[in-house]
């Protein structure tokens, strides 16, 4: 039980560790930078894997969950047919400045102190809730795991090798989690709410008018 321990505690340092960089830091402009840059070249060699020949990409489909998961058209079909000469690491490091510049564009008009609050603030509360559903993965996963004894595994190794799977998948989850949030939000003026706010009522108001017709 010991062991099983020692695993979820050294998880558990590093995940404290990165939430108190980010409680400390004013600025975290580069980490939501990197998350940002890693899902898309995630999406990216999906479509076009290391070392494969231009017949083997699948560029229509890259656009199209670049388009979908981040609402972002990055015309990659194009650049291919306008620079023929360019190779998958060249392409992918225009696809990550296209959504770089994509978002340095939409939130042009947020207060940086804003921003930078916001970004802390989501990133955050992502971690803690996935990390919450982490342990109960974890103790979900330690219940069951003597059942690998009767497939002649050694439990505690089985136990170790999970535990660290899990643990990756919810830092993906978290990366992929928060860079969809802030690449899809709207940003609306006070003006822009406070009229949304007044139209919803308005048709509120007309939905629970009742209309009596003489028999």
């Amino acid at each position: 039980m010991l062991e099983y321990d020692d695993v979820a505690n050294d998880q558990r340092k590093n995940i404290y560790s990165l939430r108190n960089e980010i409680l400390e830091s004013e600025d975290i402009t580069e980490q939501i930078a990197s998350l940002r840059q890693g899902v898309v070249e995630d999406f990216f060699r999906a479509h076009i894997p290391e070392e494969s020949v231009e017949e083997q990409w699948d560029i229509p489909g890259l656009e199209k969950v670049l388009q979908s998961e981040l609402q972002v058209d990055v015309p990659i079909s194009r650049w291919v047919e306008s620079e023929p000469g360019l190779d998958d690491v060249g392409l992918l490091a225009k696809a990550q400045e296209a959504l770089d510049a994509a978002y340095v564009s939409k939130f042009t008009p947020v207060p940086s102190e804003q921003m930078r609050r916001y970004e802390r603030d989501l990133l955050l509360n992502a971690i803690d809730i996935h990390w919450r559903e982490h342990l109960s993965a974890l103790d979900h996963l330690r219940q069951g795991i003597h059942l690998r004894g009767y497939a002649q595994k050694n439990p505690k190794q089985e136990y170790k090798r999970e535990a660290f799977e899990l643990f990756g998948s919810m830092l993906e989850t978290i990366k992929l989690e928060v860079t969809r949030t802030l690449m899809t939000v709207q940003i609306k003026t006070r003006e822009e709410v406070e009229q949304a706010e007044r139209a919803a009522a308005a048709a509120a108001a007309v939905a629970n008018v009742q209309y009596n017709h003489p028999s």
